[in-house]
């Protein structure tokens, strides 16, 4: 254990207590830190004109994505989860978007979502809607987008095999049970399968709300944060302020917010877990 423990403690442990210090400081890199107490933080509550936006937009973009991403992943597993011939295959294609580089997503999602030659808008004009939406150069349209890229590679990824591997843990005595009863396909996936599935939920949601919490490379490289900052994420902000304004001391401030936020998430849901979670065999 000594290589894990030599990491864990020289890679994480170490650099996040001392950005906890550099986060009372003033510090630009070139020079050494000057301790300023709490100013950082005042900073952030009562002066920064993007610390509030920025932090609704990456709530705006959790409360869009996650749900969407969850639910379409655990539907496509049952889906999947059935003695279809070729199953294996389409499994396999379903995974492959989640295995392209997310800079070769966005780019591919820019050239396919251009709101002027792209190939949905040309769809959307010969189907005739004569005012296609903008997309990542619409403000409005903007977030959604990225919705819509997570969810192309989200959907058929990580999340379908977790829950792929939870749907192997649902007795199938379960399943004779409801077929006794007179249950069909749809009510045995309602209060069979999902009721059994909901720790795989609970566990996928957590992961959601923590990776959307943190989203920044797909607004970085699709929008940089635009257009009129309507995906201007709050980790945006962060990197913006530590690694552009060399800002460093703030830009720790607003991490230890940003992680307080989702230990606080993260708290809330297990608190709900204990209602809406059911474990089998308990």
């Amino acid at each position: 254990m000594l290589p894990w423990l030599l990491g864990f403690f020289g890679l994480f442990i170490g650099p996040s207590l001392y950005s906890f210090y550099l986060s009372f400081t003033k510090y630009d890199v070139l020079s050494p830190p000057e301790f300023i107490g709490l100013r950082n933080y005042v900073h952030m509550f009562t002066g920064d004109d993007l610390f509030w936006p920025s932090l609704g937009r990456t709530a705006y973009y959790t409360l869009l994505s996650v749900p969407l991403s969850v639910v379409g992943s655990m539907f496509l597993a049952i889906l999947l989860n059935s003695k279809l011939r070729g199953v294996t295959i389409y499994r396999t294609l379903f995974f492959m978007p989640s295995l392209v580089p997310l800079v070769a997503s966005v780019l591919l999602f820019k050239w396919l979502l251009n709101s002027d030659f792209g190939i949905v808008n040309q769809a959307l004009r010969g189907m005739g809607m004569e005012r296609p939406p903008g997309w990542f150069s619409d403000s409005q349209w903007a977030i959604p987008s990225l919705v819509l890229l997570r969810l192309w590679g989200a959907i058929g990824g990580t999340q379908m095999i977790i829950f792929l591997a939870g749907l192997q843990n649902v007795p199938q005595e379960l399943y004779d049970a409801a077929a006794i009863d007179g249950a069909n396909s749809w009510q045995s996936t309602r209060h069979v399968t999902i009721p059994m599935l909901t720790p795989t939920i609970f566990f996928n949601t957590v992961l959601g709300i923590i990776g959307a919490m943190q989203t920044f490379a797909a607004a970085f490289v699709a929008t940089e944060g635009g257009p009129g900052f309507a995906t201007w994420f709050f980790a945006l902000h962060i990197w913006k302020h530590a690694f552009d304004y060399f800002n460093m001391g703030y830009g720790a401030a607003l991490a230890w917010v940003l992680a307080v936020i989702i230990v606080i998430l993260t708290l809330i849901q297990i608190r709900l877990s204990k209602r809406l979670v059911f474990y089998y065999g308990e």
